[in-house]
């Protein structure tokens, strides 16, 4: 992977960026092998996306100062520090980083997926739902529990800007909820886009024949299952 910054400066990069927004008595430097494995995480996702700025057809790229870039990165270096060490306080500061720099709200515990993206993330919160690879959510999505029940996403489920999925409610492979629409407690079927009819005001769902997903990943989502 390319990287606009190698490992051991990330390491003061980040432990700055803690320190500074955290100044506490706890004084933070991250470890070379936390940081190496997240990055091999990201490493991995970035492969299977088709923008030039995150995959060159050679290798994965990421910058730093690419906001889409580093809200996910932060992501996967919080659930690294979890996975490694439990809820702690490293793994609280760098959530809470990642909320204050992206406007993003998901808990490193969450089980996000091995290969998602987000873009522009400012007021997207994803709750403890079930997701499945070459998921998407951009700006002000929600999702979210009725009564202690989450939805289930299958794989290629794209969330789009204002979108919601609410409740307990089963999302299938390839669906769509497009701008502005709320899935509260309803199933979708497999390759299924959802949106609101602006003439009525009336939630609609419609068979489609591409999933909004697609164009970002390589993998041929149409034969996945």
């Amino acid at each position: 992977m390319t990287q606009s910054l190698s490992v051991e400066a990330l390491c003061r990069y980040v432990s700055a960026q803690l320190n500074h927004f955290f100044p506490d008595e706890e004084k933070v430097m991250l470890s070379q092998p936390i940081m190496e494995e997240a990055l091999q995480r990201l490493d991995f996702c970035f492969k299977h996306v088709t923008l030039k700025h995150y995959f060159d057809g050679k290798q994965s790229v990421f910058n730093h100062l690419f906001s889409d870039h580093y809200v996910v990165f932060l992501w996967f270096l919080s659930n690294t520090v979890y996975k490694k060490e439990g809820k702690c306080n490293l793994a609280n500061k760098l959530y809470y980083l990642n909320k204050t720099l992206h406007g993003l709200d998901c808990m490193y515990d969450t089980q996000l997926p091995d290969i998602f993206l987000l873009f522009h993330s400012s007021g997207t919160m994803l709750g403890k739902a079930s997701y499945a690879d070459y998921f998407i959510a951009l700006q002000g999505c929600t999702v979210g529990s009725q009564k202690g029940n989450y939805p289930v996403f299958g794989k290629g489920v794209s969330l789009t800007a204002n979108s919601s999925v609410i409740g307990k409610c089963t999302i299938g492979n390839r669906c769509t909820i497009s701008t502005r629409t709320t899935i509260f407690q309803k199933d979708m079927e497999n390759d299924t886009t959802a949106f609101i009819n602006f003439d009525t005001g009336q939630l609609q769902m419609k068979a489609s024949k591409e999933c909004y997903a697609q164009h970002f990943f390589s993998t041929d989502l149409s034969k996945i299952s």
